[in-house]
This record gives C-alpha cells, sequence and structure tokens, in this order.
C-alpha cells in the first residue's frame, strides 16, 4: 500500500484468512444456531460473516480499527465494535454470551491470562469457548529442526506476529486456570502432529 507502512492491524482485504480454510470446517460444526455467539479477536469480520449468512446467532469484537471497518463495510447488519479481548465484554453487550469463538488470538497477546479470565466472565455459566492457535509439539518442534526451518517458523521479523507459543498442555493450562474444563482437542491443517493449528474446545461450569 503505497505511502504507508504496513502493521499488524491493517486490514486490506474482506477475504478470509489461509487458516479459515482448515480451521472452519472444524470449528464450524461445534456451534448452534440457535446460540448467542460471539467472535474475540474477529479481525476483518470473515468469519463472524460466514456465520451470519448461514443463519447464525454472531457478532465479533477487535481491537483492529481497520478489520471492524472492513467487517461493517461487507456485512452492515451485524454487531461488531472496536473492543480488546481483554475488555469487561459482560458490561459492554450487557449480556452473556453462550459461545465464545476465537481464531488464532492467542498467540499475539502479551496478556492471555487476562484474555482467558475476560472470555470466561462473558459466558454463561455451562458456555463453551473455542479457541484456535498454531500448534506446537516435539515431533513437529523435531521436524522445524531437522529440516532447518526453525527461523523461518519463529521469525521475529515481521510485523506483529506470534509472541506466544503454545502446545496442548499450555494452552490447557492457560483455559483450566481461568476455570475452564477443557472437553475437546482437534488437530487442524497438514498431517497429524505436524498440525498446522490446534482447537480446544472448554466448558465454563454450570454452578
Amino acid at each position: 500500500m503505497a505511502g504507508k507502512d504496513f502493521t499488524y492491524d491493517d486490514y486490506l482485504s474482506e477475504a478470509p484468512q489461509h487458516t479459515h480454510e482448515y480451521l472452519w470446517p472444524i470449528v464450524v460444526p461445534l456451534l448452534a444456531k440457535d446460540d448467542r455467539i460471539l467472535d474475540a479477536g474477529c479481525g476483518n469480520g470473515a468469519f463472524v460473516g460466514h456465520l451470519h449468512t448461514t443463519g447464525y446467532n454472531a457478532c465479533g469484537i477487535d481491537l483492529s480499527e481497520s478489520g471492524i471497518a472492513q467487517a461493517k463495510h461487507a456485512y452492515p447488519d451485524v454487531d461488531f465494535r472496536v473492543l480488546s479481548v481483554t475488555d469487561d465484554l459482560s458490561h459492554h453487550f450487557g449480556t452473556l454470551f453462550d459461545t465464545v469463538v476465537s481464531l488464532e488470538v492467542v498467540e499475539h497477546l502479551y496478556d492471555p491470562n487476562a484474555y482467558a479470565k475476560a472470555i470466561y466472565n462473558v459466558l454463561r455459566p455451562g458456555g463453551l469457548f473455542v479457541v484456535t492457535t498454531p500448534f506446537h509439539g516435539y515431533l513437529k518442534n523435531c521436524v522445524l529442526s531437522l529440516t532447518g526451518r526453525m527461523d523461518a517458523h519463529f521469525t521475529a521479523l515481521w510485523p506483529g506476529g506470534h509472541i506466544k507459543f503454545w502446545s496442548r498442555k499450555t494452552l490447557t493450562l492457560l483455559l483450566e486456570k481461568a476455570g475452564f474444563h477443557v472437553t475437546e482437542f482437534h488437530g487442524a491443517g497438514r498431517f497429524p502432529y505436524l498440525w498446522k493449528s490446534m482447537v480446544l474446545i472448554a466448558q465454563k461450569p454450570s454452578n
């Protein structure tokens, strides 16, 4: 984009991100059309828009003003708001949600504990949290090292980027510390144990 430096919160297109190709087929079947769904870190709103056009009751938040602008332009009938995933979301919306979805967000956050607690607080008792993040495990890390791809995979040379790298164990610990009970795990993209991302489903206790 001439005359402007690209930064992590610039969204230049309303198109889905490349990760959606392997995340959406796993995540969408986990959702119920009657539920009130929040996408926490919705980016340009592509996932919320997909849900909306297929009959789901969904809205989205993101701290990126350009992302929310793209979302509102593409889907003017959907509730999109510029908010942080660590804000008091139940105060802003005046309600609790049945399900919160957060796709490829937690790896970008300085304070993931505040994020997990904020999501817990905006869910109704018994509500579900569906969270995805790039997968890291022993075998994948060994393959990256043996093939000389560690520098490229963990590069710090792009704007924004990933500042936390999660395994199934560490993401589970994060969610359990916030009060969730992790109920499901799915690998997404590529081959087993070399997955591109992972999907965890966590439930807030009913009482």
